[in-house]
């Protein structure tokens, strides 16, 4: 019995981590991946250095994206640099 509660008690302490800690971050990493996968032109996008622009070009075989940071002022960008997605544009009705 005392074996028994010797391995019990370490087993629990990582359920109890796996739990809080792995298990969110892993939903977060799910969640900004399919953000990253879902970019298209028109969107206003935060990169993860904090700059603010709006996507022009989604460069379908690489992992680029080119924003617009202000008006003639393009760069290319990672798309996993992506930190957020601020606004998506209104479709045309």
């Amino acid at each position: 019995m005392d074996t028994l509660s010797t391995f019990m008690f370490p087993m629990l302490i990582i359920g109890i981590f796996y739990l809080l800690v792995f298990r969110p971050q892993q939903k977060k990493m799910k969640e900004h991946q399919s953000m990253v996968n879902n970019l298209a032109k028109g969107d206003e996008v935060v990169t993860a250095g904090g700059l603010i622009g709006k996507v022009t070009k989604v460069k379908a075989d690489s992992n680029e994206i080119e924003v617009e940071l202000a008006k003639d002022i393009r760069v290319n960008v990672v798309q996993a640099t992506i930190a957020d997605v601020r606004s998506k544009p209104k479709p045309a009705s």
